[in-house]
């Protein structure tokens, strides 16, 4: 598909700046609405939703009246929430990592990914195959929901701001 190179540099700033605004936004306003779209705390898991949220709405407003146009974006987003877990892990637990500008810049860089890769499928989208993008984006946003209701037990959902974030080493 082809989108204008303004309205897609627009709408990438555009869902950046969500994220960022997502981040602090269950600190400013905490009650279980929000939660449901902004991290409750500081674990991995938690900050799927700074990808997710932005990035779908992003795919929404730019395929607007456009059938079948949001089913690579949708393809991409389970990747984008993939690739931000594994690099958050490996800097956060792996290298025990701490600095805020790498946050940013694995936010950055994840986003930017995002919005390339999507636009690098053309159509046509058809047949029973091009539901599995619609059904795994349907599925992450129950499984965010559920986690932020119910979060299990494990490193990927513990809060790193509260408990450090390096991996303790077998003796």
């Amino acid at each position: 598909m082809f989108y204008p190179k303004r309205q897609l540099t627009v709408t990438w700033i555009a869902a950046l700046l969500a994220g960022c605004v997502l981040h602090f936004l269950y600190q400013w306003w905490p009650n279980a609405v929000t939660a449901l779209f902004s991290p409750v705390n500081e674990s991995l898991w938690e900050h799927v939703k700074l990808i997710f949220w932005p990035f779908l709405g992003a795919a929404l407003v730019l395929n607007r009246g456009r059938p079948g146009g949001t089913r690579p974006w949708l393809l991409v987003l389970p990747l984008m929430c993939a690739l931000i877990l594994a690099l958050g892990w490996v800097y956060h637990v792996m290298l025990g990592g701490e600095a805020m500008w790498v946050d940013i810049a694995i936010y950055i860089l994840v986003m930017t990914l995002g919005f390339w890769l999507a636009t690098r499928f053309s159509g046509p989208f058809k047949g029973i195959k091009w539901l599995l993008p619609i059904a795994a984006a349907i599925a992450l946003a129950l499984l965010i929901g559920w986690f932020t209701l119910y979060p299990p037990e494990g490193l990927l959902f513990r809060d790193l701001a509260a408990v450090g974030s390096w991996l303790p080493l077998p003796c």
